[in-house]
């Protein structure tokens, strides 16, 4: 009897095992090599708005949060080792009220490296990004989100970049004075003199032009008068969820003719169509409905940020608002790559700032988009450069154009 309890067993065994090496991976399953390739790589995310959470005596980035996308163990969990935090307030806040909050992010970015140093260190290059890696450590870096941060004041370009900023995003929800923004009513016909002048500063200063956010003819403005590549920080593709800010095709194509990367956003409006158009119906679109939340939070970023996202959970969870896979994200890269190339594609997620779709909960879930791209086919070089080494090329040559123009003069 054992001979044919073995034979039994043994094919119990066989068949069983076979059936785990054929039966379909789950698209949340990482493999090894997946594994040891993100973990390896510089991820580097262009957009996340955790610096609003530092207002808040609630939050600690060192410690694992209940709540929010991004803190320090998470992004050891996820391997996202390079962030830039967000500096951002409401559009309508101008002149030196701006500054005011601006500087006081700027400082609060600042004070938040240093209390968690081991972990953290400020950057302001490219070569910082790799040292910092090479350390182990996160690289922090700030990008300001909307030019009228600047208060009308070219000087502030110069004061920012001394305080360590990398990019500037022309304009945020609203016109600036000097700039059109893709959610207002144009009112410059792109960029002013004065606009063409900030972006010449940036250059000088060897601040990357951010343009998401801004208005079609904005955008070519800056394209045109940028010595350097342009960054969109955090937009994703048009043609696969039309809204206006997302870059069409052409736009894409123009960006990466000029060595720019479009880092993709994850908000489930700029990646599904048929979330956003639920969530203009049931909100009045993304500028409608944080104009609202803005109201009742009396303009406090954090909480217009935490409020936002409680409104849109509600409503998914009463069926109003569809669910969104994270697998969305994944399709923007790959109609990115297929227009441009994986040179001229990043991450740009806009964690904190927005509602994230399913399965991407936080940042402790970025491997999953490494493991997608290698069921793709993506080579492990093409996938590195998505992860954060676009991002880094665009900075240095920021920099380069930076370097050459100070040598000018």
């Amino acid at each position: 009897m054992r001979p044919i309890r073995a034979v039994v067993l043994c094919a119990v065994y066989c068949l069983t095992a076979a059936a785990i090496l054929t039966r379909p991976a789950r698209a949340d399953e990482i493999s090894e090599h997946a594994h040891k390739l993100h973990f390896s790589s510089i991820v580097l995310d262009t957009h996340d708005d955790t610096t609003q959470r530092f207002f808040s005596k609630d939050f600690d980035i060192g410690k694992q949060n209940p709540d929010g996308h991004v803190d320090i163990p998470r992004m050891r969990e996820g391997g996202m080792n390079a962030i830039f935090f967000s500096i951002w307030i409401d559009g309508r806040i101008m002149g030196p009220p701006a500054v005011q909050k601006a500087l006081d992010q700027i400082d609060a970015v600042r004070e938040n490296v240093k209390k968690y140093s081991n972990d953290m260190v400020l950057a302001r290059t490219a070569d910082d990004v790799r040292r910092a890696h090479a350390q182990g450590k996160i690289a922090a870096l700030m990008g300001v989100e909307g030019g009228h941060m600047i208060g009308n004041d070219i000087r502030m370009v110069r004061i920012f970049a001394d305080l360590g900023v990398r990019y500037m995003t022309l304009s945020h929800f609203y016109n600036t004075e000097w700039s059109d923004s893709s959610t207002d009513k144009p009112a410059h016909n792109g960029l002013t003199d004065f606009g063409k002048d900030v972006v010449r500063e940036m250059n000088r200063q060897g601040i990357v032009v951010d343009i998401s956010h801004v208005g079609d003819k904005t955008f070519y403005d800056a394209l045109e008068v940028s010595k350097a590549p342009l960054l969109a920080s955090h937009s994703s593709c048009r043609a696969l969820c039309s809204h206006v800010r997302n870059m069409t095709d052409d736009m894409i194509k123009a960006l990466a003719a000029k060595g720019g990367v479009i880092q993709i956003n994850y908000e489930k409006s700029f990646i599904d169509q048929a979330y956003k158009d639920a969530d203009d119906r049931e909100l009045g679109g993304v500028v409608g409905h944080l104009s609202e939340v803005a109201k009742s939070c009396n303009n406090d970023e954090a909480c217009i940020s935490r409020e936002s996202s409680k409104l849109q959970k509600k409503l998914t969870a009463e069926g109003k608002l569809p669910h969104v896979s994270w697998e969305r994200i994944i399709d923007h890269i790959d109609h990115a790559v297929k227009l441009v190339g994986a040179e001229h594609v990043g991450l740009g997620s806009d964690f904190d700032g927005a509602d994230m779709p399913d399965g991407m909960e936080d940042c402790s879930k970025l491997p999953k988009i490494t493991e997608a791209l290698l069921r793709k086919g993506y080579s492990d070089a093409d996938i590195r450069k998505i992860l954060g080494e676009n991002t880094l090329r665009v900075m240095e040559q920021a920099e380069r154009v930076s370097r050459e123009l100070q040598a000018q003069h």
